[in-house]
């Protein structure tokens, strides 16, 4: 039971930008400024990921008694719950786009959307305390796991390894209360687990080559997911080899990310990465994101203080730790612009950079929390973190 006044820090982040990107059906895709453009309607990666967002500042809240952030959030996951499980058909397969009129937009499946997506209901399936939302969460899982053979590319796949891994690894721990879901989990994820692993291991090896250590003949987008995926496939499996291509992988991502003043450098949009360049602009808040995530999985496996660090700096580059010295985020509302390009800021603040943001905060707040207690949550934190947060006091 969480009790008034217990929270005795200011919450990390405000959540009144998500609230205003956020309606009766989902999280509107795009905006004009802070505006939210409802004629672009919805899309369910966004619906997913502020579930997965929700759900980790949820963990956060619980932590840290804040009771009155758990009260805004709890009305947040059940719309994303409602959106997920209303796009998702009787086969498992998640629609992506969707009108503002609530209308399915024609479209191929998504890959990315997919996993994304069974990535987000396990996530919610494990860590949710309410049963209701977490039997919800659990159908979803289960039925979107039915799609996993069919999915091609390898992001997909990336994030479908990760959610059977986070599943396999609550079960081992007792995590997760024994029910059909845990059965399920239990007979059928690992051998998906080793199947994802595998593919993703022998892609690493058809692409590696001397001074190039990645998964694809180029880094384009969402880069970070590789690594992250491995990371929680060597917890579930124990594969020495995994762990080799997660660490390797790791920080060849986080040397092209790096500038060399030592701050986050996204890979850039214009022209992307390959073994003879790599472009800076335009830089997009979902590599920032992505690559924090994996940073803080690759900290928890190996507790290399080199990923921490990168962690603290990737939290940094939102407010200002960056290549024009400006914040991309807007601590004032939880809002984050689009990208940073040459010029400056791109000041539209859609939902995609906006979840990636609150998502990078939330992971890390959550790093430095784990087995924490209340009056003890900084023990982390350094001059990194601590030097973004002066504008935000």
């Amino acid at each position: 039971m969480l009790r008034e006044g217990v929270h005795l820090r200011p919450f990390p982040v405000k959540l009144e930008h998500l609230r205003r990107l956020t309606d009766d059906t989902g999280l509107i895709e795009h905006c004009l400024g802070k505006i939210p453009r409802r004629n672009e309607g919805y899309s369910t990666d966004d619906n997913a990921r502020a579930l997965w967002l929700c759900v980790e500042w949820m963990r956060y809240a619980e932590r840290t008694q804040a009771a009155e952030q758990l009260r805004t959030l709890s009305p947040l996951v059940d719309t994303y719950l409602a959106f997920l499980l209303w796009v998702q058909r009787d086969d498992g397969q998640f629609h992506n786009n969707v009108f503002y009129n609530r209308t399915f937009e024609p479209e191929t499946p998504s890959d990315d959307c997919q996993g994304r997506s069974i990535w987000a209901t396990a996530f919610a399936a494990i860590h949710l305390r309410d049963q209701d939302r977490k039997t919800a969460a659990q159908q979803m899982c289960y039925r979107g796991f039915r799609t996993v053979s069919r999915l091609q590319f390898p992001r997909g796949r990336a994030h479908a390894l990760a959610a059977a891994c986070l599943l396999l690894c609550a079960m081992e721990s007792g995590q997760g209360e024994q029910n059909w879901f845990s059965d399920w989990v239990k007979a059928e994820l690992p051998q998906v687990a080793r199947n994802l692993a595998d593919h993703l291991i022998q892609q690493y090896r058809r692409n590696q080559q001397p001074g190039w250590r990645w998964f694809e003949p180029m880094m384009t987008y969402g880069n970070g997911v590789f690594p992250w995926a491995l990371f929680h496939a060597y917890s579930a499996l124990k594969d020495a080899s995994v762990l080799a291509v997660a660490t390797e992988s790791l920080e060849f991502l986080m040397e092209k990310m790096t500038a060399p003043q030592g701050h986050i450098r996204p890979i850039g949009n214009q022209g992307w990465c390959s073994p003879s360049s790599i472009s800076q602009w335009d830089q997009q808040p979902l590599e920032v994101m992505k690559l924090a995530v994996a940073c803080a999985q690759g900290y928890r496996v190996t507790s290399n203080p080199d990923y921490l660090k990168a962690l603290e700096n990737c939290v940094a580059w939102f407010h200002g730790k960056n290549d024009l010295g400006v914040a991309v985020a807007d601590p004032s509302d939880g809002g984050c612009c689009d990208g940073l390009m040459e010029n400056g800021p791109n000041r539209n603040q859609g939902a995609e950079s906006t979840i990636s943001y609150l998502l990078t905060e939330a992971v890390y707040h959550n790093l430095v929390t784990e087995g924490c207690d209340n009056d003890d949550t900084d023990g982390f934190s350094n001059s990194t973190v601590a030097e973004t947060r002066v504008s935000r006091v």
